[in-house]
Parts: C-alpha cells; sequence; structure tokens
C-alpha cells in the first residue's frame, strides 16, 4: 500500500502473520523468500490450509500437501525422509514445523535435502573413510514413512 502526503509517496509496510488457518496465498512471501534464499524447492503449508509448492522461481501449486508436510505437523518435528508418494517421491526432503508461542506446530516448510541428493562416491570418491562416515550419518537421520 503506497500512501501519499503533501505529494510525498510514502511506503507503509503491513507486517506478515502466520496462524494455523493462512491460506497459501498469505504463506507465499514467506515460502518464496526461503526459495530464492537457497535455490531449492519449497513447500509449505498451515495446519489447516493447504499450502504452496515453488520451484525455479514459480508457484506451481497454490493448494499443496505432501506426506511429509502432514508427517510434520502431526507430529509437531523436523522430519527428514524419502517420501514414497507425492511430488517428491523418491527425493529426500527435510520439513519443519513453524511453532506458536506455545509451541504448537501451527505451519510446515519443506526443502529438498541436497546433501541426500549428492552422490557421496562421486564428490569424495579419493577419501573413502569420509564417505562412510557421512554415509552412516545419514542413514542414521532418514526414515521413511
Amino acid at each position: 500500500m503506497i500512501i501519499s502526503i503533501i505529494g510525498v509517496k510514502i511506503m507503509e509496510y503491513l507486517g506478515i502473520t502466520i496462524t494455523a488457518d493462512s491460506t497459501s496465498k498469505e504463506i507465499v512471501p514467506i515460502a518464496k523468500a526461503i526459495h530464492e534464499l537457497l535455490g531449492l524447492p519449497i513447500t509449505m503449508r498451515t495446519l489447516n490450509k493447504l499450502g504452496v509448492r515453488i520451484e525455479k522461481g514459480k508457484v506451481l501449486d497454490y493448494e499443496y500437501t505432501g506426506p511429509t508436510l502432514e508427517k510434520a505437523l502431526e507430529t509437531n518435528s523436523t522430519i527428514k525422509s524419502i517420501p514414497r508418494t507425492g511430488a517428491y517421491s523418491g527425493i529426500p526432503v527435510v520439513v519443519t514445523t513453524i511453532k506458536n508461542e506455545d509451541g504448537y506446530g501451527i505451519a510446515a516448510i519443506g526443502i529438498v535435502d541436497v546433501v541426500g541428493t549428492v552422490d557421496l562416491g562421486d564428490a569424495f570418491g579419493d577419501y573413502p573413510e569420509i564417505v562412510n562416515q557421512v554415509s552412516d550419518i545419514l542413514k542414521s537421520r532418514v526414515s521413511t514413512p
């Protein structure tokens, strides 16, 4: 919103508030900012409303949900997994909740897990001990829903 006072344009900035009932259109600015920061596909939804899926700078879906977003909201936790269904089936993802002041998950946001998609053998082929250590750590963190 732009306000003009005595011929001078002054920009009025409105805050962004997220609630469990925020719509996909209301959460787009947050999801887009994180997408632009990381350059990775982003998904986000609130507890009571479907959300968004953003890739390559574009909102592809304004009515999005996925199994890992739903599981994160259900358990109010961070989840690293490889979904068996949905838009990111077979691709490692990380999803976490956005909590309100009482600690309840009111929204969930997810990204493609870049570390989980890197071929560690190719990246660290000359350092087999590093490949083994990282592989063991990643295996211990990833669960399949």
